[in-house]
């Protein structure tokens, strides 16, 4: 079985696609599943930012590497061909 990776790894991984389409899968509890398309916006130190655009209305979610870690986030990024993979989670 893989060790989780350290926080500084997955936010490493995600220096790199700032700015960046994504996708972002969500699980808000209690069945609550949202998959949303954005783009990375942001890096910080503990958190990291993400822009929807809803309806002509933009909005921006954040979340902690912490929520990548333990699988509560999950973040796609489409390639050049529109093709998704997978750029943050526990075991990559």
């Amino acid at each position: 079985m893989n060790s989780p990776r350290a926080l500084s790894d997955i936010k490493k991984d995600l220096e790199s696609f700032v700015g960046s389409k994504i996708r972002l899968k969500a699980n808000r509890g209690r069945n609550r599943i949202i998959e949303k398309e954005g783009v990375l916006e942001s890096i910080y130190p503990n958190i990291f930012v993400v822009k929807l655009d809803e309806r002509r209305v933009e909005r921006r979610v954040s979340y902690s590497y912490a929520d990548v870690l333990t699988e509560t986030v999950e973040l796609f990024v489409y390639d050049n061909q529109d093709a998704e993979i997978k750029i943050a989670s526990a075991n990559n």
